[in-house]
């Protein structure tokens, strides 16, 4: 059999409200996601044993890895062996806030699924994915959504209902260093906010911008706070506001075309190794 690839879209989280503490230890909240036509690549080749490989530095190859986790409850839940050959081809920065993991994993069931003639709807394998990570069920779905509960509830909104959004510029732009969720998670209901820094809702033409996890990342990355002021300063740039977790802050831009501009500013004001990516949703 041939190679399969299979793509694999980041997000963004146009908004991310943290409504309370849950029972359950997670955090309630209400996101609005939309995916992007930046994805990782998944080549799937039969085996005679499961094998995940990546040649991105730092990317577990072993069951940690969330494409491996999601193999795991395929076979439990479809009661087969999976003897496929993975290799992950990373273009998703980690720990970026954009969702790369979360959607290696998701479309690595929806592969499953068919490779393996499983039947499962979307809806069963976002039930299945929810046990693996919060993010995960979003991706099952790979268009815009509300988010509710602690990421398992998912509600995909019409193209119709959105017309603004589809097909808008997002300018990326992320530094070295990555965030870990839990740790934004872990404060965001006691950090303060930073002096001189708009954490304020913004109102765009589909809907409310806003991230309370800002708050708790700012706290621990000064940085992320300095870029987010430093792009709204910026003539080009309608509004920027963190992505999920962070650390990839994304910009609105008046015209497209002015990304490159932004993108060598920044570089040189800012810090030059700066990842950036301008992407369609």
């Amino acid at each position: 059999m041939s190679t399969i690839t299979r793509t694999a879209p980041a997000k963004v989280n146009l908004s991310l409200k943290v409504l309370g503490k849950r029972d359950d230890g997670f955090h309630e909240l209400e996101s609005l996601m939309v995916p992007l036509d930046l994805a990782d690549l998944l080549h799937f080749e039969k085996a005679k044993s499961y094998q995940l490989l990546c040649d991105t530095p730092d990317v577990p190859l072993d069951e940690s890895n969330l494409v491996t986790k999601a193999v795991r409850i395929f076979e439990r839940v479809t009661n087969r062996t999976c003897n496929w050959r993975i290799t992950l081809e990373k273009k998703v920065p980690h720990g970026a806030g954009l969702g790369g993991g979360s959607s290696d994993a998701a479309t690595t069931l929806l592969a499953l699924n068919d490779l393996e003639k499983a039947g499962l709807s979307n809806d069963e394998l976002a039930a299945m994915s929810a046990e693996i990570d919060s993010d995960i069920p979003f991706f099952i779905y790979q268009e815009t959504c509300v988010i509710k509960g602690r990421g398992e509830i998912v509600q995909p909104v019409s193209a119709d209902d959105l017309p603004s959004l589809l097909g808008a510029k997002i300018l990326l732009l992320k530094p070295s260093f990555g965030v870990s969720t839990p740790d934004a998670y872990r404060s965001c209901l006691s950090a303060a906010e930073l002096p001189d820094v708009d954490y304020s809702p913004v109102e765009m033409s589909w809907g409310t911008m806003v991230n309370d996890l800002e708050k708790p990342v700012f706290s621990k990355y000064l940085f992320l706070a300095e870029m987010k002021m430093w792009l709204r300063a910026q003539p080009e740039v309608s509004t920027s506001m963190m992505s999920g977790s962070g650390s990839t802050m994304m910009a609105f831009l008046q015209d497209a075309s002015q990304s490159d501009e932004v993108i060598r500013r920044a570089r040189k004001e800012l810090d030059p190794t700066l990842w950036a990516n301008l992407v369609t949703v």
